[in-house]
This record gives structure tokens, sequence and C-alpha cells, in this order.
């Protein structure tokens, strides 16, 4: 397939919509749209959970910055990845690999985006909201996606502060300031990604192998990844009671994370025990592994939740 690479006049041309074999729809999905959702939320959460809240609009130009910062910086990794994209099943019907948008044009608009949602956050709120934010994009497009994820199985452990930063900024939106409640819930999101991401891993090993991208499986093999998974599991149930720990949090977040808590652990057991082989692969199409994929993000999404209603309605 061959790679089309446009001058730079060019692909800002296309960027203003004029790139006859694009479409919204196109440019939409380099932003990564789904993966966006979740961070989005759990920067609104950052942000509601503050003492002192933004006016609305403040409010609203917050998570649309986060909403742009963040899918500037999947645009980032889109251009980056282009070559193994157009390897992986799961990946090759990207707009880029697929050749639907140009490689240089996506890296401008991802760029250019980058730098809109910096500014404009700055300019809405304050320096502390936008150097996170700013930091974040740097860290998910350059540290993540150029330097971790081609080098080391240990890509996504510390590739995962970059979707963790979003309730910090959506604090520091709300109080210019910093404090142990965003912190934990960076912690949170920062322990959850590794479990998350290598119960997928362990599914779409042949893919990334395929790839050449040193994930655990691939690396380290499939049981070592099953007890990676039930350890940081452990350490996840750990941090996420750290703000129940600190009389952050009352009695509904500390119920809703334990049940949620219990039953990641469950997953990770089964993840665990389940059918292999003498090298670890499962026999059984890696089931536990899918399905404590799809748990995890429930879990995100309904402890975050919790803590919405523990310190909003019930406060």
């Amino acid at each position: 397939m061959s790679d089309v690479t446009p001058s730079i006049p060019t692909g800002l041309f296309s960027i203003l919509g004029h790139e006859r074999d694009s479409s919204l729809r196109e440019w939409f999905s380099l932003l990564k749209p789904r993966v966006i959702s979740l961070v989005v939320f759990t920067g609104v959460a950052g942000m509601a959970v503050a003492p002192q809240w933004p006016s609305v609009p403040i409010g609203l130009i917050t998570i649309l910055c986060i909403c742009i910062g963040a899918g500037a910086a999947g645009a980032i990794n889109m251009w980056y990845d282009r070559d193994i994209d157009a390897i992986m099943k799961r990946t090759n019907v990207r707009p880029i690999p697929a050749g639907r948008v140009s490689a240089d044009s996506a890296l401008i608009y991802g760029i250019i985006l980058s730098v809109l949602s910096v500014v404009i956050l700055w300019l809405a709120t304050n320096a502390l909201a936008a150097g996170i934010l700013a930091f974040s994009i740097f860290f998910y497009g350059v540290i993540y996606t150029m330097w971790l994820k081609r080098r080391t199985p240990q890509n996504i452990v510390i590739g995962g502060a970059a979707g963790a930063f979003p309730p910090m900024i959506g604090w520091a939106a709300s109080m210019d300031s910093m404090a142990v409640l965003p912190v934990s819930m960076f912690a949170v999101v920062f322990l959850w990604t590794p479990p998350h991401f290598w119960s997928l891993a362990l599914y779409a090993c042949k893919d990334y192998g395929n790839a050449g991208i040193p994930m655990l499986p691939v690396v380290k093999g499939a049981r070592h990844t099953r007890w990676q998974i039930l350890l940081y599991t452990f350490v996840l149930t750990a941090v996420s009671l750290t703000p129940s720990f600190f009389h952050e949090t009352g009695w509904f977040y500390t119920a809703t994370t334990s049940v949620l808590d219990l039953g990641f652990i469950l997953c990770a057991i089964r993840v665990l025990l389940d059918q292999q082989d003498a090298e670890g692969v499962s026999l059984t199409k890696d089931k536990p592994a899918r399905f404590a994929f799809r748990y995890s993000l429930a879990y995100l999404f309904l402890l975050f939740c919790g803590l919405l209603i523990d310190r909003v309605l019930l406060s």
C-alpha cells in the first residue's frame, strides 16, 4: 500500500476540508472517540468533585479542551503508528493505513488541535490546568508512542500516566491548585491501565507480535502476564481506597469501590486460572481475559460514578 505524504502546504490545505478523499467522519475517527469518552468523563469527575465549581461556560470550555487535547494526542499516535497499524487486524482499517487520510495531514491536524486546546484552556482557566493538559499530550504522543511503545514491555505501565491526567486537569481548572483527591484519582487510572490493557493484549497477542510491539504477553509470555494482571489488580484495590483513608470520601464511595474491587479481583483470578497449554496460552480463546477487559471499562466508569455521587450528592 502506497503512503501518501503531501507537502506541508498540501497538508494545511486538507485540514481546511478540501482533501477530496477524506470526510468529516475520517477526521473525527483520528481523534479516537471511544477512548476520548472515558478520558473526558474522568476529567469531568475531577472538576465536579472539587470544592469550588467553575462557571458553566468555563466548565464547558474545560471539557471541550480536554476532549480536543485527548483527540489531538490520538491523531499524533495514529500518525506515528501508521506502519504497525497497517499490519494489525484491529487497526488496519484506521484512516491513515487505509489511505483515507494522508499521514502529513494527520500530523498537522494533531499539532494544531494540541496547541489550540492548551492555549484556549490557559486563557479560560489557568496555567496549571493548561500545563497539565500540555504535558499529557506530550506524554502520550512522544514519551509513550514514540519512545516506550516499541522499546519495552513496560510501555503500558509507564505510558498509562497519559490517560490518567484528566482528573487533575479538571480539578486544576476549578481550583488552580492540586490536592490529595485528584492525585488519588490519577493513581487509580494509572494503576487501572495495566490490568485493563494486558487483558486485551492476551487475546490480541498475535497481532502485537506480528507488528513487533513488545507487549508483555509477547515478551514475557501469557502466564507471566496473567500473574501481573492479578498483582496490579491487588495494588489497584489498595490505591482505590486511598480517598477513603484520607477521609476525602464517605461510606458510599467506600462501599461502591469495595464491591467493584472484589469483582475485578475475581476477574483477574479467572484470567489466571483459565485453561492453558504448557506455554500458558488459553485453550478457551481467552474468554476470561475478554470478560476482564470489558469489566475493567465498567469498573472505572462505575468507580468514578460512585465518587461523584459520594462527593456531589451525599456530601
